[in-house]
């Protein structure tokens, strides 16, 4: 398993396109990827779930996932949490 601490820092959190363009890009990945904010975790390859969790620019967020492709998924995915995608 590979986690990272990360702080959001794209000004519109995780909500509409900026959700589903990290949902998109989990989903390229094999391994299981999994997002945690407040003891709440989610998969991270859902939109709901993703959703669900209401993050916005500043949460502290846990970003992990298992699998042969596990670092580059959560590097990957990192980024996309310190920028805004449109």
């Amino acid at each position: 398993m590979f986690s990272k601490e990360i702080v959001v820092r794209c000004e519109s959190g995780l909500h509409n396109r900026q959700a589903t363009y990290f949902v998109q890009k989990a989903n390229e990945y094999d391994c299981s990827i999994w997002l945690e904010s407040e003891n709440r975790k989610m998969n991270a390859k859902s939109l709901l779930g993703v959703m669900s969790l209401g993050i916005v620019t500043g949460a502290e967020v846990v970003l992990s996932a298992s699998g042969h492709d596990a670092e580059a998924a959560v590097n990957a995915l990192e980024a996309l949490l310190q920028r805004d995608v449109y």
